[in-house]
């Protein structure tokens, strides 16, 4: 079974998409520090490569950085004549995995009710590792 990615205009969006972040991370890396972190490539079209800079004062530093972000353009076969700051919005980054959070006691007495019903005793000693864990009080608020 084929994946929407796989198919047609999508696959070749998704490919170009993919090309841009990997393009994107590329040319950021040459930056310094806090302007790489402030700013995103959006395109490559027609030899110009157009970022985005959340505000005037990010995207004025972007042209002072343009000869430099076009010769590393030029060392990885990106062909770019030219750069293009637009002021918008930098696309929002996906959130990370939440923080681990305890379990609580209620958690840890259905862990050691469910490994009582286990005939398995490998996934028996996971269930009651995993209770346990929950059990042990955080040695910081002591």
């Amino acid at each position: 079974m084929k994946s929407i990615a796989d198919v047609g205009p999508v696959a070749k969006l998704a490919h170009r998409a993919r090309e841009l972040d990997m393009l994107d991370r590329q040319l950021r890396a040459t930056l310094p520090v806090p302007l790489r972190d402030h700013v995103r490539l959006a395109d490559l079209r027609d030899g110009r490569l157009v970022f985005l800079a959340p505000s005037s004062a990010w995207a004025s530093r972007v042209r002072l950085y343009q000869a430099q972000i076009l010769e590393a353009a030029r060392a990885i076969d990106a062909s770019a004549y030219s750069v293009a700051v637009k002021v918008a919005p930098l696309p929002v980054e996906p959130p990370g995995p939440d923080p681990l959070k305890p379990l609580s006691a209620g958690a840890a007495r259905h862990l050691r009710a469910a490994a009582a019903s286990l005939s398995d005793p490998t996934l028996r000693d996971l269930f009651l590792g995993l209770a346990s864990v929950a059990e042990k009080p955080d040695k910081t608020d002591t």
